[in-house]
């Protein structure tokens, strides 16, 4: 497997190349016809393949990872900036781990997160402040169950590698890589050396999102077919600032086009879905606005000469995507971080029966709701809620999102140590991940369809959907 911080540059620049020149093929319809239950419908455009499986992969596992119970998970936490320190705050608090190794290239940062683990009746954590890859020497020398990291996209997949070569377990925020690449290399990884590697998306665990997966388990919603989901949020303050993310965030759309951060509204609808527990994605199209407010915000708050404003970004103000999965139902997936605008993940869910509606949170049931009126999704809360944010509502109180962050750090510690499969295994990071590079590869290539890359090599038609679970 080609290690990702080697040649992955190559591989994109190949993939765009390919998917550029198969435009034409793609909409002209060539190729041979899909048949029985996924087919594709007849005029329908031909996906390019995006990418192959590496040939030297075995068979997936026939069951969803599990691994034996750790009765206290040690872990060891790398970049505890702003969301590891958040991170660092939630874990201190629940019982059965204990945080006994902390990585930063910022040393004042790491002795903040080593106050914070003192301060809760925990010994003093082992601190790896020796540059941006000391994370090797945490991985090789710690006694760890789980290495955790916040950090720059960039690391992402070779922290969780340097995790489970080392035989820990990994877990990353968001995404969890943003190239096919990355993908493949930590589904190869954790299949290889047994390892968890898990994504961290928060949203999975946000009271509306749950309130809508337990009525589509309800059945109340009917069969869900259609989807909408996005990231839109005002991020040109903090990806110029001078620390934080603007120290890496900003790089990324000087060159890259596409969807650059698709997992948070992308997350909970897949969990609707059953993707890859009975569904998964199979192409994408993709195209993006014209950039615009990433320049004209440099120019509006810089003085003349500013290098700020001599930079150019590649990245369009707002980008769409259109999913569609293998049974044959659809996704639209926004990226809007660059203009001016409040918050929002839009997050529909519609089914036959109904359709659950985000910003604000309505319901519509046929049948309950009245005719062609929203209902508040408050008025379901006392029958639909969901068991987990019954049972940790109060303990989540003051975590980060609204307590959703909370309570993603307590399933990941309660399944580890219970020795239950992951809420979301290496298969989900990397579908929902993908959508990074294959938004990019569609924007190159006029639009053009682009399949996804089966990381379950076929295992989603077995695999049970995610249940409601509880505390």
């Amino acid at each position: 497997m080609t290690k990702s911080g080697s040649s992955g540059l190559d591989r994109r620049e190949f993939l765009r190349t390919g998917a550029a020149g198969l435009a034409v093929g793609a909409v002209s319809g060539c190729g041979a016809p899909a048949t029985g239950e996924e087919a594709r419908p007849s005029g329908q455009e031909t996906p390019v393949e995006a990418a192959a499986v590496p040939s030297e992969l075995g068979a997936p596992p026939a069951q969803p990872l599990s691994t034996p119970p750790i009765e206290r998970v040690r872990i060891g936490y790398v970049g505890v900036g702003g969301m590891g320190t958040a991170h660092v705050r939630n874990l201190v608090r629940i019982d059965g781990c204990v945080i006994t190794a902390v990585c930063d290239i910022r040393e004042e940062h790491a002795e903040r997160a080593a106050g914070l683990i003192e301060e809760a009746g925990h010994p003093r954590p082992t601190l790896y402040t020796a540059g941006e890859t000391d994370f090797e020497r945490l991985c090789a020398e710690e006694e760890l169950d789980l290495v955790y990291n916040a950090t720059p996209w960039r690391w992402h997949v070779p922290i969780c590698v340097a995790a489970m070569e080392n035989g820990k377990h990994a877990a990353t925020e968001v995404p969890a890589a943003y190239t096919l690449e990355g993908c493949w290399e930590l589904v190869e990884t954790a299949e290889r050396t047994s390892r968890h590697c898990t994504m961290m998306e928060n949203v999975n665990y946000g009271r509306a999102e749950l309130l809508c997966l337990n009525l589509v388990r309800q059945g109340l919603l009917g069969e869900i077919l259609h989807t909408e989901c996005g990231y839109l949020h005002d991020l040109r303050g903090i990806k110029f600032a001078d620390d934080g993310e603007g120290l890496w965030r900003r790089d990324h759309s000087w060159t890259r086009n596409g969807n650059l951060y698709p997992t948070h509204g992308l997350g909970p609808v897949a969990n609707c879905l059953n993707i890859n527990r009975g569904d998964q994605f199979a192409h994408l199209v993709s195209m993006s606005s014209p950039s615009r407010g990433l320049q004209e915000w440099a120019i509006a708050n810089y003085p003349e000469g500013h290098p700020k404003r001599a930079e150019t970004f590649a990245l369009g103000d707002v980008n769409g995507s259109l999913i569609q999965t293998v049974m044959g139902k659809t996704v639209y997936v926004a990226h809007d971080t660059n203009l001016p605008r409040p918050y929002d993940r839009i997050n529909k869910v519609q089914g036959t029966r109904g359709i659950f509606q985000g910003y604000p949170d309505r319901v519509y049931i046929e049948g309950r709701s009245e005719s062609h009126r929203w209902d508040e999704a408050d008025r379901y809360y006392e029958e639909f809620e969901h068991p987990l944010w019954m049972a940790l509502r109060e303990a989540s109180i003051g975590a980060g999102h609204g307590g959703m962050d909370f309570m993603e750090d307590y399933r990941l510690v309660k399944c580890l140590r219970e020795g239950l499969p992951l809420d979301m295994n290496v298969y989900d990071a990397a579908a929902l991940s993908a959508v990074c590079e294959l938004s990019e590869i569609s924007v190159a290539g006029g639009s053009a369809p682009v399949e996804f890359p089966d990381f379950t090599r076929g295992r989603w038609r077995e695999w049970e959907p995610w249940p409601i679970v509880g505390a």
